[in-house]
């Protein structure tokens, strides 16, 4: 602190828990940054284990948010997708204890708590210290009413069913949620285990003992279902999203500095494609999570390079750019060129880029809203949990998209021959129906930006809801 100034500074303490996964740490601090630009007297702390500090720390944040740790009780974040179910009860199970001697540490009494909804015990922990918790909700609201209302599937003979058998059945009676088939409800609800399900049922059905529900989701992407929502709990309901970084510079030029052409260049995407022409680039993205089988995705490689469009690869893995050395990805030193590979790219900014005129997704929520801020069609391949419910809301609720697969859930492998023909269709601006998707994309591309603009939903939602926090609140004085 300023030792000459002697006025007292009021600070409003809020601590931020996100579940240890990039999907759901990305939102978490994407809300964090949006509640520290409304009151310069609060402060966030954002807690996470020492293992996920170590990615994220030095990652470009406000000076009122700041970073504290618990130790690494949980295994490493390289293992979920090799034991999602272990991982996920040992967040429920072991996390509690460290932070509770962490939070007693803290110099600052804490006016709030901002948890992910996943982590089980932070209600109940709220309530017995006496601190207001807000569930975030990083799936659509849509996917946690069908959680939340579990129990009319049951009681409409639709769970348990065999998928295969059954799939094409439709639930029309969960409150606010547009028709949708067995199919495309969330995968865990139909895998062989039920150990997910469970822990997920656990998960909101906590979430009555907060005192805030928030979705990073747009109330008018989502409006019936969250006015339903609001009649069933006792507390706030309301969508504060699209929780993406647009609040980051994303006005200026996306290119890089034209000085700067070496592919060994981190912009050197960005430079490539400022040498495209409009809408002509498909960017194609399979999360951080679990992606497709090997198989599959030589298909899809050989699929998308025989239809002539040019494309965007992002992969984490050696397989996918092996298959593009002839020609493809950081191999020469060209902008004229079909495509490029990176192993990762600012995906908000290139969603942006005027030269992107499609999205291939796996339907992760965090990226099906970045594409709806960015009025980016999609082909959708949703591969796990909420994925398949997404897919259904971009293709039939709000058609800005379409699938790759026929079926949802199907598990036949998509050839070479049906993903060059449907990218090729995809991606033909002048056919009636990419006209109609990209017309449907731009329409909710305003309502997100009404949505965060002065007076909007989700504007007027977060201020609410810090005004909310505080006048509740103790605050803590110091000089």
């Amino acid at each position: 602190m300023d030792p000459a100034r002697t006025e007292p500074t009021t600070i409003y303490h809020v601590v931020a828990l996100p579940y240890p996964g990039r999907g759901h740490i990305n939102p978490m601090m994407n809300l964090c940054k949006l509640i520290a630009s409304r009151q310069p007297e609060i402060l966030i702390t954002f807690v996470v284990t020492e293992e996920w500090l170590g990615h994220i720390g030095s990652e470009p944040k406000p000076d009122n948010i700041r970073f504290g740790t618990i130790p690494n009780v949980i295994p490493s974040e390289l293992a979920p997708a090799k034991d999602f179910s272990g991982f996920l009860e040992a967040v429920s199970t072991k996390t509690e204890a460290p932070f509770e001697v962490f939070l007693d540490h803290l110099e600052y009494p804490t006016i709030a708590i901002v948890a992910d909804t996943y982590l089980v015990w932070v209600p109940g922990f709220g309530n017995r210290r006496n601190i207001p918790v807000a569930s975030l909700w990083i799936m659509s609201a849509s996917v946690f009413s069908i959680f939340h209302h579990f129990n009319l599937l049951e009681k409409n003979g639709h769970f348990p069913v065999e998928l295969s058998e059954r799939g094409h059945e439709i639930v029309d009676y969960i409150p606010g949620l547009p028709p949708i088939r067995l199919e495309n409800i969330p995968t865990i609800f139909y895998e062989t285990s039920k150990q997910n399900l469970h822990r997920s049922l656990e998960c909101v059905g906590e979430v009555s003992k907060a005192q805030y529900l928030l979705f990073t989701s747009v109330y008018e992407l989502e409006a019936q279902v969250i006015d339903s929502l609001q009649t069933e709990f006792p507390f706030p309901v309301c969508a504060i999203g699209p929780a993406v970084p647009y609040f980051q510079e994303l006005s200026q030029s996306a290119s890089a500095d034209s000085t700067t052409t070496s592919l060994n260049s981190p912009n050197y995407y960005l430079e490539w494609l400022d040498s495209q022409h409009a809408g002509s680039v498909l960017y194609f993205s399979l999360g951080s999570f679990l992606s497709v089988s090997s198989t599959q995705m030589d298909e899809i490689v050989a699929g998308v390079r025989n239809s002539g469009v040019r494309f965007l690869f992002v992969t984490r893995g050696e397989h996918l750019s092996d298959l593009f050395k002839d020609g493809c990805g950081p191999y020469g030193d060209d902008l004229d060129r079909m495509g490029i590979v990176v192993p990762w790219c600012d995906q908000l900014r290139v969603l942006s880029h005027s030269s992107v005129g499609g999205f291939w997704t796996h339907c992760g929520f965090n990226s099906t809203l970045e594409a709806l801020y960015a009025g980016v069609p999609m082909l959708t391949l949703p591969i796990f949990w909420d994925q398949v419910t997404n897919s259904k809301q971009i293709v039939e609720d709000w058609r800005v998209g379409c699938r790759v697969k026929r079926e949802a859930g199907s598990d036949y492998l998509v050839s070479r021959e049906e993903i060059s023909e449907l990218v090729k269709r995809f991606m033909d601006s002048d056919s009636d129906d990419k006209k109609e998707m990209k017309k449907r994309a731009g329409e909710i591309q305003e309502f997100c930006q009404v949505a965060i603009s002065e007076g909007g939903s989700s504007e007027t939602n977060l201020d609410v809801f810090v005004k909310d926090i505080i006048s509740k609140s103790c605050s803590y004085k110091s000089t």
